[in-house]
């Protein structure tokens, strides 16, 4: 192709209302990912030690926390397509970005544990509107840029990682002011710190977000819809995902330092997760574009699995730190590859149904997941074994993801 052939090749989705810049525009979308995963719900896993001696928790209580937090997002992936059918997709998102905002600020001024059980359900609830709806928009700004959709929607699920990093810098920094200044409840102030940056990262992606939503893309008319039979077993693959990776989400931390990792170290492996997170979009998306069926979602199930053992086996530094790495680099994509495999074989109507029915049964698995991984925990096997457990739960997720078969091609309505 001639570089003037290209040059109005790009120009003519502009013209149509389609973003100029699609890389920036999924990065700017991306923090919805950031907000829904990496600050609302990541972040506890970093709070969840000094919450824990502050208020004396168990482990079956503070895994409950984040239980409790995938019922509301179970409770959210449930109402979101009724909401963007009555009120659009990108205005659940901004609103959903700013009361999972507002809900991170309330953590930071209640200490009574009901009190937090509820804000943890309703900021699942806000998460799940949030996820949902920036999935959508990736899944339509990956159809306005076909040669680049595994980039793209790659990116948008990357955008956790950003949170995680955020929450690997701002949670020490303001739990160390907070000791200086002597306060009574130091993990406060990283959720008065994670709200406001919830807060503003909504305000970043607004304009953004709208854009996506506002232009048109061309759909093919099509008897397809999404069916549970024809998905099953990328279903049920993603259910064992949902409860293996949180179980490592929300205790590795807590593993770290009762293994005595200076916590220095431990903040550094967090942030190292969370930049191989950002840095996954790229690793994964060929993969994602060329496999139509369950096989992206099986060989990232199985790479999880191995990361997700390594801490319970061996204490050794680079050992623990790979498994970081690999978690961080894989376990978004997992998320990506849902989205991939409903882009692919679904019409665009079909979209929202397929990626909330994903969603759900994600919330299913990780309402479970913290809660089996604490009561292990508080056994005589420690969180060790919990963690083998999760493991157990991602090999077989990779077993079930690996018998989803590509669905007949989506072909026009005719007659």
């Amino acid at each position: 192709m001639s570089s003037s052939s290209r040059v109005s090749a790009d120009a003519r989705p502009a013209e149509a209302g389609y973003p100029r810049h699609p890389v920036l525009t999924a990065l700017a979308l991306s923090l919805a990912a950031a907000i829904a995963l990496g600050l609302s719900r990541f972040s506890y896993g970093l709070l969840l030690p000094s919450m824990r001696e502050d208020l004396g928790w168990s482990y079956l209580l503070a895994g409950s926390m984040n239980t409790c937090n995938a019922v509301g997002y179970l409770l959210g992936a449930l109402s979101t397509p009724a909401l963007m059918r009555r009120f659009g997709v990108w205005p659940v998102l901004i609103a959903g970005a700013l009361l999972a905002g507002v809900f991170m600020l309330v953590s930071g001024l209640v200490t009574d544990s009901t009190a937090l059980f509820v804000q943890r359900l309703c900021a699942g609830v806000a998460s799940a509107f949030v996820f949902i709806a920036g999935g959508v928009l990736s899944a339509k700004l990956g159809s306005m840029q076909r040669e680049r959709a595994g980039l793209l929607i790659g990116l948008y699920y990357g955008g956790t990682g950003i949170g995680i990093a955020l929450s690997a810098l701002l949670v020490p920094a303001t739990l160390l002011a907070a000791h200086e200044h002597q306060a009574a409840h130091a993990w406060q102030w990283p959720w008065l710190a994670l709200g406001l940056a919830c807060l503003l990262s909504a305000a970043i992606m607004a304009a953004p977000a709208r854009g996506i939503g506002a232009a048109a893309v061309p759909q093919q008319t099509s008897r397809q819809r999404f069916s549970v039979r024809d998905f099953r077993f990328g279903l049920g693959g993603y259910f064992m995902f949902g409860m293996g990776y949180i179980g490592y989400m929300t205790f590795v931390v807590a593993l770290l330092k009762q293994q005595g990792m200076r916590g220095e170290l431990v903040n550094f492996f967090y942030l190292l997760l969370g930049l191989a997170v950002v840095a996954s979009s790229r690793i994964w998306a060929r993969m994602l574009d060329r496999f139509k069926g369950g096989e992206s979602l099986a060989i990232l199930n199985g790479l999880l699995c191995v990361a997700a053992i390594l801490p319970a086996l061996t204490k050794l530094v680079p050992v623990v730190f790979l498994s970081g790495i690999v978690f961080g680099g894989v376990f978004l994509s997992v998320v990506a590859s849902t989205t991939a495999l409903v882009r692919h074989n679904l019409p665009q109507e079909a979209w929202t149904a397929g990626i909330a029915a994903f969603t759900t049964v994600f919330a299913l698995g990780q309402i479970v997941g913290p809660a089996m991984v604490g009561w292990i925990a508080d056994s005589a096997g420690g969180l060790e074994r919990g963690l083998v457990a999760s493991a157990v739960s991602l090999l077989v997720g990779a077993l079930l993801a690996s018998r989803q078969r590509p669905l007949a091609a989506v072909g026009p309505l005719v007659g």
